[in-house]
């Protein structure tokens, strides 16, 4: 049996261990963790660190890295000294307009597409911490309301986690207006990094007129040597299937405000109509610009998320 002291010891470095992790990482490390289980090898191969050369060891230093075949052979100790294999830089970007904090269900917030795409980025931050790469975040609404540039030290890490934690909360919701897709993507393609990695969270719902203004920020980014992925952040039940009760329903704009009540069965075949046309022109005018869109269903989980990053990383390091 421990002794009371040891106990208290034992339980305060436990607590420790926990707060040293807020929810938003214990979450990442989890969903990382189980994806590459479910992979059954580690993604992480190959993209660690190559070796460079032997320094002498300092005293005090941490002996983690020491080479100790070096020192059997010299009997001195010398430390292996790594560099990156790659110099990834990658900007998250993160639609916080209010047709992001869709589905609520009686003003009580469920899994929506913000927190979908917040969780999401979470992950993509463990796990490019994880594999030595840089990364930033970018917020915007009806204008870019934080970036921050690409780096990959634990202060920073800490940073980001904050600042996706508050996009988490309740009152982070905006106020009812429109998104401003366009402009905060020429803004944040003017003060990233060349050849950064984009990856951008957004549901695209914008006014169709403002579309070919959507496509020249894209086309900036590209201009700029930047690689981009957008995940195209739905509820594929509801959003693009209407598949709804046979009852009346009023339905809130929620970047206008404006409301209809309707029966969803009266229109679905026309809206699905609509809506397939709709995927369609996007899908053909990204990938005229070499541009990876991802439909992304939140409700299948945020693996899909994790693997379509890997393949783009495999392609362009």
């Amino acid at each position: 049996m421990f002794p009371a002291f040891l106990l208290y010891l034992y339980c305060m470095l436990q607590t420790q261990s926990i707060q040293q992790f807020s929810h938003l990482e214990l979450l990442a490390k989890q969903v990382v963790e189980g994806f590459i289980t479910g992979l059954h090898k580690s993604p992480f191969h190959g993209y660690s660190v190559e070796f460079a050369e032997h320094r002498l060891y300092n005293t005090g230093e941490s002996t983690r890295h020491i080479d100790w075949k070096l020192f059997a052979r010299t009997e001195k100790l010398f430390i292996k000294r790594y560099e990156e294999e790659t110099n990834l830089r990658c900007q998250l970007v993160i639609d916080n307009s209010s047709s992001m904090h869709y589905p609520e269900i009686g003003g009580k917030i469920v899994e929506n597409k913000l927190s979908f795409s917040v969780k999401a980025a979470a992950s993509l931050v463990y796990l490019l911490k994880s594999q030595r790469d840089a990364y930033g975040l970018n917020i915007f609404s009806d204008s870019l309301t934080f970036q921050s540039p690409a780096k990959s030290n634990t202060i920073h890490q800490k940073l980001i986690f904050s600042q996706l934690e508050n996009l988490l909360k309740q009152e982070s919701k905006p106020k009812l207006g429109k998104s401003s897709i366009a402009k905060s993507l020429h803004t944040i393609a003017e003060n990233i990094n060349r050849r950064s990695l984009v990856i951008i969270f957004s549901d695209l719902m914008e006014n169709k007129n403002n579309f070919d203004e959507i496509f020249s920020a894209l086309q900036h980014l590209k201009h700029n040597k930047h690689e981009v992925i957008i995940f195209n952040t739905f509820d594929k039940n509801t959003e693009e299937e209407l598949n709804f009760s046979n009852r009346p329903y009023l339905f809130t704009d929620l970047e206008s405000g404006e409301e209809i009540k309707l029966q969803p069965n009266q229109v679905i075949e026309q809206y699905k109509e609509k809506m397939k046309f709709f995927k369609k022109e996007v899908h053909l005018k990204t990938g005229q610009l070499k541009i990876d869109l991802i439909d992304t269903d939140i409700s299948n989980g945020f693996n899909q998320v994790l693997m379509q990053y890997l393949i783009k990383r495999s392609k362009i390091v």
